[in-house]
């Protein structure tokens, strides 16, 4: 099946996306006419370099504000219509995007737009060109696909057919169950996006925040099942209107737009054969292998120099951590208490930053081959010959991400010398709960699809919270059984002196099965515990109405809490340590699937404020 992406997608000149495009993999573009107008090169220019570099012109788009009009302009939109046939053959495409009409002057009237339709087709048959007509979901009288594809059927001519839209589809709310018995003759074309639910003006939504497949919450898996179910033979084709991903490296964001459209085919081959008939699921490329099922996090590696590097080995220490192992060829540190496992790495040039983790999965191998069908960037690494050879990828913000089984006889704790054990329980700490990975604004989407694809992970927990320098978007993804646990954060870009003294703060969340335990073993042993303001205290009396003996021990320990039901989740932290990372120690009870986001503007002001302190 056929991958194409509509120029509307990607950032820069045409050549720009042109280029960008074939480099990503896709077989076809749509061609925007905003790129074209910007052009100097001609049509026919444009489509040779488009056949150099192995791509079909699948649609030229958009025609706007045609039919259900006056006589007089009727004409006027045929003279208008003949000189952008004769363009779309310049260009090699043999179909024209038509949006159903917003014109003040369209009226309510089917017959006359069948007609003035099929009138329409007359003409583009004429040129050697089809015509795709679509529904916009804020067309000013065809708004929905049904209605759409009435006109076509009412239409009747060979060379006007349906373009389906997933957003102007599933925004609206539509049943989609009668597409897959729309005529596949009819179908002309197929168009995706994917995007969050919002409350908002539909035009607006559609035009800022429209996301590929997999980024949002519509289910596009379930549209497509229907429209390959219908016999549609044309291409997957990308159409995203994107602030952010219109500034972004086009050859970036067509790279994650490659990916989107990879997972969206493996989604609707599971959904086979209830939803797409055998011969559709065979038009697909070959699936990535299946994403292994995730066990945890197997390490978290923090990338140092030499300040932050003792300030984070003295706190691991307070903490109860041990150093027990050294790299046997790097400037790695193994230090481990219960299965919970951190490394120092000294070759940082930040103070402090997890530089890479690692998933542990009975099948690395599978993994890594996933990774790779997923377009996942590979990330050298030299290792001496006893070390173990593990794979590692680059997420959209740089983190390196290993595959590892910590048991096997080959596998990565062979590269340490050990020189001890993770000793007694000192403070209760068991194992890495999650991992709190802060995210560039203009990444964020990017991440959440690199996440969710390679370990078949799900979002949960979407959040937006008002934090002291302003909105901050929160999102959890994790696996079904919840052994691994992502946290991704993202802030708008801050410039300028006014900003946080701590910019994308990073955190490891180690689990612990009795917080105040923990806490007071902290406490202790000397590890730095951040305040709590005693105002979050009095907040949570008075909405909570918690046992005074359970409000003044979490009062005295400065741990945060929160609650779903009568699941309980208890958490505190440590300041900063170098520039960007704390540590976190949680108690969950059973049934509490969250991450105390309510509690993020508090713990970011306090953090705040304790950096401040240190500083000054």
């Amino acid at each position: 099946m056929r991958r194409s992406i509509a120029t509307v997608c990607l950032s820069g000149t045409l050549e720009d996306k042109l280029a960008a495009a074939a480099g990503a993999g896709f077989d076809g573009v749509e061609i925007f006419e905003n790129d074209l107008l910007a052009c100097p090169l001609a049509p026919e220019e444009i489509a040779a370099r488009c056949a150099d570099l192995g791509l079909a012109v699948e649609l030229y788009q958009p025609f706007r504000d045609f039919e259900a009009v006056p006589e007089d302009l009727h004409r006027r939109n045929l003279r208008r219509a003949a000189h952008k046939f004769a363009l779309a053959r310049r260009l090699g495409a043999d179909t024209v995007l038509v949006c159903s009409s917003v014109a003040p002057e369209a009226v309510d009237d089917d017959a006359l737009a069948a007609e003035q339709l099929r009138a329409l087709g007359e003409l583009a048959a004429e040129h050697g060109v089809r015509v795709a007509y679509e529904a916009l979901a804020w067309g000013k009288h065809v708004r929905t696909w049904e209605r759409s594809a009435e006109l076509v059927l009412r239409a009747d001519h060979p060379a006007v057919g349906l373009c389906l839209d997933s957003f102007h589809v599933l925004s609206r709310g539509g049943d989609i169950a009668g597409i897959a018995e729309f005529p596949a003759e009819k179908l002309f074309f197929l168009q995706l996006a994917d995007a969050p639910h919002m409350r908002m003006d539909v035009l607006q939504w559609s035009r800022h925040h429209r996301l590929f497949p997999g980024q949002g919450a519509f289910d596009l898996a379930g549209f497509t099942s229907r429209v390959l179910a219908a016999g549609y033979e044309g291409p997957l084709s990308l159409e995203v209107f994107n602030d952010v991903f219109r500034q972004a490296p086009p050859g970036r964001a067509a790279v994650d737009a490659m990916r989107s459209l990879i997972v969206l085919e493996e989604a609707c081959v599971r959904r086979a054969p209830a939803a797409v008939d055998t011969a559709a699921a065979r038009r697909f490329a070959e699936p990535p292998p299946p994403a292994p099922a995730p066990e945890g996090v197997a390490f978290v590696e923090l990338t140092v120099d030499a300040e932050a590097g003792t300030e984070v080995a003295r706190t691991l220490a307070a903490t109860g951590f041990a150093h027990i192992g050294q790299h046997r060829s790097k400037p790695v540190e193994l230090w481990q208490q219960g299965d919970a496992r951190v490394l120092l790495n000294a070759t940082g040039s930040s103070r402090a930053a997890i530089g890479a983790f690692a998933v542990e999965t009975g099948d690395p191998e599978g993994a890594a081959r996933r990774a790779t069908a997923l377009l996942a960037p590979a990330l050298p690494r030299t290792r001496g010959a006893a070390e173990a050879d593990l794979t590692s990828v680059a997420a959209p913000d740089g983190t390196a991400v290993f595959f590892c089984r910590t048991g096997a006889a080959d596998g990565w704790l062979g590269d340490f010398i050990l020189s001890g054990s993770p000793g007694p329980d000192r403070t209760g700490i068991t194992a890495i709960d999650h991992l709190g990975l802060a995210q560039p604004f203009d990444a964020f989407d990017e991440a959440t699809l690199f996440y969710r694809s390679l370990f078949g992970l799900a979002p949960e927990h979407d959040a937006e919270l008002a934090a002291p320098f302003g909105l901050v978007r929160s999102r959890a993804v994790t696996d079904p059984r919840r052994r691994l646990r992502l946290l991704l954060d993202g802030t708008v870009l801050r410039r300028g002196s006014w900003a946080p003294a701590v910019p994308d703060p990073q955190h490891v969340v180690f689990a612990t099965g009795d917080i105040f335990r923990t806490a007071r073993a902290l406490r202790e042993r000397g590890a730095p515990v951040l305040d709590v303001p005693a105002n979050y205290y009095d907040d949570l009396d008075a909405r909570l109405a918690l046992d005074p003996g359970q409000l003044a021990a979490l009062r005295e320990h400065n741990v945060f809490y929160d609650r779903d039901g009568d699941a309980e989740y208890f958490h505190l932290c440590t300041p900063i340590l170098g520039s960007r990372v704390f540590f976190e120690f949680v108690q969950r009870s059973p049934g509490y699937h969250g991450y105390g986001t309510a509690n993020t503007p508090v713990r970011m002001a306090a953090h705040r404020a304790a950096h401040s302190c240190a500083r000054g």
